[in-house]
């Protein structure tokens, strides 16, 4: 969850479909901020994707699966740390639906989003 405002063509496409929704992601911000979800009165420190100036932070890494809600906003934010000069790996898992490697770990697609990329990461990037 990265951006309360809830306007990426993900969001929308992922609407009623799948175990995390367009409705349980607007239900979490509602928990979160309650009338301010979506407007102005949101703290970037909460909603990363509002921030201006990503300048500074750690390396970051950053997965999803391209069927699910959060897909467009991961891609969204990894852009805008590249643009910052930050270091991101972004992975978007073909087919893979939201929590699918906890749904699913028995899957060569789990794996491979476990093993093959974020232990990789992990191993790879000092202080990760």
């Amino acid at each position: 969850m990265l951006d309360d405002r809830d306007r990426t063509v993900s969001a929308a496409q992922y609407d009623g479909v799948g175990v995390r929704d367009r409705g349980s992601n607007l239900m979490g911000w509602t928990g979160l901020f309650g009338d301010r979800r979506g407007t102005d009165g949101v703290p970037v420190y909460a909603a990363p994707a509002r921030a201006t100036d990503l300048t500074g932070l750690p390396p970051a890494f950053i997965d999803c699966g391209s069927a699910e809600v959060f897909r467009d906003e991961d891609v969204a934010y990894a852009t805008a740390l590249w643009h910052a000069g930050v270091r991101a790996e972004l992975h978007i898992w073909p087919g893979g639906f939201h929590g699918f490697d906890l749904t699913a770990p028995h899957t060569a697609l789990a794996h491979a989003m476990a093993a093959a990329a974020r232990d990789a990461w992990v191993a790879r990037t000092p202080g990760a």
